[in-house]
């Protein structure tokens, strides 16, 4: 059964240089619309889910092109918000090789990071809502986007809606308004169901070192007394090009791991941690046991390395025979 599922925050256009050449060694860039809360969005909503996205955009055209892409994906936009100003941006030099791809961010003073915190009226937004969705990038955008993230979780932990975050630190976004972020992000995963976080950003948020990922999990367990379920991936890569990931499930009554998917050849890595999440998601949404879950996931994310540009373009039934380990011939 299809649920209703709302994920907030900022829309984005990425401009990426062409193949693997540097940021501008050509004058010509590609664009797409993105953004982590969207692309979960359009991942859910390709695997049958209502999904409805919260956010502020420029009111220009640019904005109503970035709509109209979300719309095209299956993602209702008629809790978006139009206002004077831009539309935040961020520019992709994709890596090769030994060379890591850089983000370049410019989303100082979009429409959304200047929208007051109150813009948002959900109390007409989450009723009939199974999940709110939120990432760690909305508050570090400014202080706006923080209180805006703060009070959307506290509405829907007040409405009994459950809370989904992905931790998705960015340090130099939080660094350029010098904005607490461990402080911040606590807030926000008291209120959280589920987490996508690991041991890194438990350490962060808790400000405690921890021996492994089995006890940071179980820290934030004790910590956060609202969260059921944890979810991480394990990355190893050889190249740029060459990648491996796998994923666990912890949940306060057992732990289910993924087998490892080799990625060799990878497309376009961004957005793979939101096809991971969104995985997730459909699994314990729809009730599906924890094996399957982590699976689905991590099928989800290996799948969305295959594919350019930020969404996750697959379908329930493409992802289940990643699964399996179909063949790779041509479907006729």
């Amino acid at each position: 059964m299809a649920a209703r599922i709302v994920c907030f925050g900022e829309l984005l256009l990425r401009l990426t240089a062409p193949g693997a050449e540097r940021l501008l060694q050509s004058w010509s860039l590609d664009v797409c619309v993105g953004g982590a809360e969207a692309n979960v969005g359009v991942s859910l909503a390709a695997f049958g889910h209502v999904v409805r996205f919260a956010s502020v955009v420029a009111d220009n055209p640019l904005g109503a092109a970035a709509l109209g892409e979300l719309r095209r994906h299956g993602v209702h936009t008629d809790t978006v918000l139009s206002a004077p100003g831009r539309m935040g941006l961020y520019f992709l030099e994709p890596g090769a090789v030994r060379r890591p791809s850089r983000i370049t961010y410019d989303r100082a003073g979009s429409a959304f990071a200047a929208a007051a915190p109150e813009s948002l009226d959900w109390s007409g937004i989450l009723p009939g809502a199974a999940l709110l969705h939120i990432s760690g990038v909305t508050p570090a955008i400014g202080a706006n986007g923080a209180a805006a993230a703060v009070r959307a979780v506290k509405a829907a932990a007040a409405a009994g809606v459950p809370v989904s975050f992905d931790g998705n630190y960015r340090a130099l976004l939080w660094e350029a308004w010098d904005g607490d972020g461990p402080a911040i992000l606590k807030e926000i995963l008291s209120c959280a169901t589920y987490a996508f976080i690991n041991e890194r950003d438990i350490a962060l948020i808790l400000k405690s070192r921890f021996e492994d990922r089995q006890s940071a999990f179980e820290a934030a367990f004790e910590a956060f007394p609202r969260l059921q379920a944890i979810a991480a991936t394990t990355r190893q890569q050889s190249s740029v090009d060459d990648q491996s990931i796998a994923g666990e499930l912890v949940t306060r009554a057992g732990r289910w791991t993924s087998p490892v998917h080799e990625l060799p050849g990878v497309i376009d890595r961004i957005g793979g941690g939101d096809a991971f999440a969104a995985g997730a998601l459909h699994g314990l949404i729809e009730g599906r046991d924890g094996q399957y879950t982590i699976d689905f996931a991590v099928a989800a994310g290996a799948l969305k390395h295959s594919i350019p540009g930020d969404f996750g373009r697959m379908t329930v039934a493409e992802v289940e025979a990643a699964m399996a380990g179909e063949n790779l011939d041509v479907k006729r």
